[in-house]
C-alpha cells in the first residue's frame, strides 16, 4: 500500500514532464519535414563532394600571372 502512494504521483510527474516534451518538440518545428529529413543528410554529402571534385578540377587563377602577362 505504501508503493502506491509513492508510485501514483511519480507517474502523474512523468506523464506531466512527457506531455511538455512532445508539446515542446511541436512547438520548435521537430515533426515539420519528416518525409526528407533522411534524404537531406545524403543530398548534403553529394553536393559537398561535388564541390571537391569542382575545386581540384579547375583550380582557381593566380590574379599576379595574369597581370605578367598583360604587361
Amino acid at each position: 500500500m505504501l508503493s502506491i502512494f509513492l508510485l501514483i504521483p511519480l507517474s502523474l510527474m512523468l506523464f506531466v514532464v512527457a506531455i511538455w516534451a512532445v508539446r515542446f518538440a511541436v512547438k520548435s518545428n521537430q515533426f515539420e519535414d519528416l518525409d526528407n529529413a533522411s534524404q537531406r543528410i545524403i543530398l548534403d554529402d553529394r553536393q559537398e563532394r561535388r564541390q571537391t571534385l569542382q575545386a581540384f578540377d579547375h583550380p582557381p587563377s593566380n590574379s599576379s600571372s595574369t597581370e605578367d602577362h598583360k604587361s
